[in-house]
């Protein structure tokens, strides 16, 4: 899976400000930056993995389909199955 170039940012910036709290400490509003884009990244992130569930199609080594039900519905709902 590869990284959207604002998730590369803002794991970069993370790891900036990871960096210095372990050599110097960070300020408090580094603290609350650091806090925002953490969760703005697994936001971005859940979202991204949610959306390669809901497309993924899955298949037995026969050939048939055995994605779940549950993923099934999804994409249904979405327009992306016609079953």
């Amino acid at each position: 899976m590869t990284e959207s170039k604002e998730q590369e940012k803002l794991l970069k910036r993370i790891n900036e400000l990871a960096h210095k709290n372990k050599k110097e400490g960070l300020t408090a509003a580094e603290t609350r930056e650091r806090e925002r884009l953490r969760r703005e990244y697994i936001k971005n992130f859940r979202e991204t993995m949610r959306s390669n569930i809901e497309m993924m199609r899955i298949f037995d080594k026969d050939g048939n389909e055995v994605t779940p039900e549950k993923v099934r519905e999804v994409q249904r709902k979405k327009g992306l199955r016609d079953d």
